[in-house]
């Protein structure tokens, strides 16, 4: 039987594969636009305006399942960055329960050094996806109790 890894085993992972990079910031860039690449492609339906992450400087499209008490999240951007920015928030937070998605400290984000990465525009857009995925949790969660 295969171990489930906790949200903070992957946080480790991904603080993990950035240290090999050491401080090149141009690495960190480019590993983090390959990290996006891996997401999987997004259906066209979701790319409309009713899916996109709002504060977002680039598009980003965001959708949600909820099925056996967990939360998936699927997403895309139309910017290779950005991609990769909520690539590792799905790696961290997809079916997961929506109690493991509000409890979690990200401190991965610090670890990595994301703010000499990314600027500022991007650091907001960041927050407001970690906030919409954490409402997400939120909403399942009050539905859950409420069923």
């Amino acid at each position: 039987m295969k171990m489930h890894k906790t949200v903070n085993d992957i946080q480790e992972e991904i603080i993990d594969e950035f240290s090999f990079l050491g401080d090149d910031r141009e690495s960190a860039v480019f590993y983090m636009m390959e990290l996006g690449n891996k997401l999987a492609p997004l259906d066209d339906r979701y790319k409309t305006e009713e899916f996109i992450v709002k504060g977002c400087q680039s598009k980003v499209w965001l959708t949600t399942d909820f099925t056996d008490g967990k939360v998936i999240f699927k997403a895309d951007s139309n910017t290779e960055i950005t991609k990769g920015l909520i690539s590792m928030l799905i790696r961290i937070w997809s079916e997961r329960t929506p109690e493991e998605i509000i409890n979690t400290d990200l401190y991965f984000i610090d670890k990595i050094g994301m703010k000499n990465m990314v600027g500022s525009q991007r650091s907001n857009g960041f927050a407001a996806m970690i906030k919409l995925m954490k409402s997400y949790a939120l909403a399942y969660q009050t539905k859950e109790r409420v069923n």
